[in-house]
């Protein structure tokens, strides 16, 4: 009687661990995000205001990196390849993407968040008469325009757009987060730009005069009153050359016109710039043009690097 108790006791503990091992466990929900490749950090910040919690976001240059001057490396093609969505500039500025893309051969959609912008013409100036290329020497002649639409925040309402209709498209699901996140940036955009025009009231009209390292503040002067006198690079792309010709006329511009300061990118090498800003006995003053800084730094974020960049040309100028 007693056998039989404890063989009963065995077969029910071992018909409870059959239960339990055969049990299919609840399955967790899932957790999976739009996977987005954004190129510049400048780009790759709005994609992130308007996706938020919602995506999973690489940018492909680093903070502090020339987007004219980008040399992707294989781990890049390797980021496209699994995307679901690539946003980038367009408009011209991302020179390596056409090459990265082929060599990707990944399914995502890409757009370009400029589409829609009607660009500024971009009137190169050229080296002297009868300098040939050097053999094998890239021509930078950016037919489609001036890519540096970002200076002018009304500009970036267009690619809250089209970043918002592509993250919808490709993620209907969280369509609603999408259309709040976008709503919610586009104030905060409509904000910063009252917010500069109040700023550069401070600046008399016979002072808003610009002097660049190369062609990147076109939309800012349009959009505040300004004037682009020159740059040190007579180029929308800092990948150009000067001849000595064009900075000694550019020298004289800035003696002749009153010019207070010369403004570069502090991606760019400054050496240009500061030797023309020494011989004139101006201010180079740094600003941030193609890039973002670190997310601590004082333009780590979109509305953080155009209040920084108003608030140099300002002091520099009133």
């Amino acid at each position: 009687m007693k056998f039989n108790k404890i063989l009963f006791v065995i077969m029910l503990h071992l018909i409870m661990l059959s239960a339990c091992a055969g049990a299919a466990p609840t399955a967790a929900p899932s957790t999976s995000k739009l996977n987005v490749v954004a190129t510049t950090t400048l780009v790759g910040d709005v994609v992130r205001q308007v996706g938020g919690d919602a995506i999973q976001l690489t940018v492909l240059l680093p903070a502090g990196v020339d987007p004219h001057r980008f040399e992707p490396i294989p781990q890049d093609a390797a980021r496209l390849a699994e995307a679901d969505l690539i946003v980038a500039n367009g408009a011209g500025l991302e020179e390596f993407l056409d090459r990265l893309l082929e060599s990707a051969a990944g399914d995502a959609m890409v757009i370009y968040a400029s589409e829609g912008i009607a660009l500024m013409e971009s009137v190169e100036e050229h080296h002297d008469e009868g300098e040939e290329a050097h053999e094998g020497e890239e021509e930078h002649s950016h037919e489609s325009g001036d890519p540096h639409v970002w200076m002018d925040p009304n500009l970036v309402q267009v690619w809250v757009d089209n970043i918002e209709q592509a993250l919808s498209k490709q993620d209907p699901a969280n369509n609603s987060i999408y259309k709040e996140n976008a709503e919610a940036y586009r104030k905060q955009l409509t904000d910063l730009d009252a917010w500069a025009r109040q700023q550069v009231e401070q600046v008399p009209p016979a002072n808003r005069r610009l002097v660049t390292d190369h062609k990147s503040l076109g939309y800012f002067a349009a959009r505040y009153g300004f004037e682009q006198v020159g740059a040190v690079i007579p180029s929308v792309t800092s990948l150009a050359e000067s001849s000595a010709q064009e900075l000694a006329a550019l020298e004289d511009a800035i003696r002749t016109q009153g010019v207070k300061a010369v403004f570069v990118g502090v991606s760019v090498n400054p050496s240009l710039a500061q030797r023309i800003a020494e011989d004139t006995g101006v201010q180079l003053v740094p600003i941030y043009t193609g890039s973002l800084s670190e997310s601590d730094g004082p333009a780590g974020s979109y509305l953080d690097f155009m209040r920084y960049n108003v608030r140099a040309i300002v002091n520099a100028l009133k």
